[in-house]
């Protein structure tokens, strides 16, 4: 029998070929559409193979409008949020197959979040249209509502709160990322007291230009920190898990969506990247994914990662697999899911590690 490591390494070297087509100077992207099941996209040790169909669904029966993230519970079921109020979650299990839907009350339904207790999962749901947070059981009981800031004196009246993200620490502080309102980032307890908030819209190292996502990265167990998504400064920037500013992962030209820690490395879906005049470009997604010295390692459907003098060169799309990648799930196995937003109403595309 054939061990999984020496079957990677022979798909790896019986495809190099394939992959060195993918590397491509910037800008130059392919007018071919791939075929599912044999591109590979990626590079270095995360290349993978394409099958596009894998989350297709009946759109009569199981409608979706945008696809915009997707976790994976403790029993290994892959849950999906969408805009679409016939079925606002999705759940499926790793061979594509549907296994549950539920929820019409979530019309801007966004961010997705899991976190457990006591043995439990629960979802923590983000609707930036209703302006609320919502904690729910996996079958969708809600449990917690948090409400715009307003109600408690922390936002004015006119300050707008459109919550795009969450992330839950290990002691079960609640993090809110505003990014579609005020750009703040709001830290709740896990009953869903407010604690403190910070960040907003700017342009200095502490404030965000869309903070789109945040999550806790926990990669140093000893020191945890928060994550934080600024896609229209191409970046995520990292905090203490107070609120302090420490450091920003810069990104050029890719307009990242949330952080998405697995093992050693980063993942994020990369929603537009700086094709045209170097602007946000529409249809122009790929995937990134960093190391654990937060240096981008690959971009499968982007070109190549280039450092010069240590400092990371402008990344673009290079294939045109993807429209705008929102998010990315990752299982055990290593292989990635890519949810994605206005996509012409497509399911989520599954990314095989090979």
């Amino acid at each position: 029998m054939i061990n999984k490591k020496t079957r990677r390494d022979f798909i790896k070297s019986s495809t190099a070929i394939a992959v060195g087509s993918v590397l491509l100077p910037h800008f130059n992207i392919l007018k071919s559409k791939p075929k599912t099941g044999e591109d590979i996209l990626g590079h270095g040790e995360f290349t993978y193979r394409v099958h596009k169909e894998w989350g297709n669904l009946d759109a009569s029966v199981t409608p979706v409008e945008n696809c915009h993230e997707m976790v994976m519970d403790s029993k290994g079921r892959l849950i999906m949020v969408t805009d679409e109020v016939s079925n606002n979650i999705i759940i499926y299990d790793k061979s594509g197959k549907l296994l549950d839907s539920w929820g019409n009350q979530f019309p801007g339904g966004h961010g997705l979040s899991i976190s457990q207790e006591g043995g439990e999962d629960f979802l923590y749901i983000s609707d930036f249209d209703l302006g609320k947070v919502f904690k729910t059981t996996t079958d969708g009981r809600i449990l917690m509502t948090i409400e715009h800031p307003k109600t408690i004196g922390v936002y004015g009246e006119e300050d707008p709160f459109h919550p795009t993200e969450t992330a839950i620490a290990p002691n079960g502080d609640i993090y809110v990322a505003d990014g579609y309102g005020s750009q703040y980032i709001l830290q709740y307890n896990a009953e869903g007291d407010y604690i403190r908030h910070f960040g907003g819209r700017g342009n200095d190292d502490d404030q965000f230009s869309t903070a789109h996502g945040v999550c806790i990265d926990d990669r140093d167990k000893e020191n945890p920190t928060l994550l934080c998504t600024s896609r229209g400064h191409n970046s995520f920037k990292r905090f203490t898990l107070e609120g302090e500013y420490l450091s920003t992962i810069f990104l050029p030209g890719a307009f990242v969506c949330r952080p998405v820690i697995d093992g050693d490395n980063i993942y994020s879906g990369v929603c537009w990247s700086r094709l045209r005049y170097l602007n946000q470009t529409p249809d122009s997604g790929f995937v990134t994914i960093l190391d654990r010295n937060d240096e981008v390692v690959s971009n499968p459907g982007g070109t190549r990662p280039v450092y010069q003098n240590g400092e990371l060169q402008l990344m673009v799309q290079d294939q045109p697999v993807f429209n705008h990648c929102h998010d990315v799930c990752i299982d055990e196995d290593k292989n990635v899911y890519v949810c994605q937003w206005n996509a012409g109403k497509s399911y989520p595309i599954k990314l095989e590690r090979v």
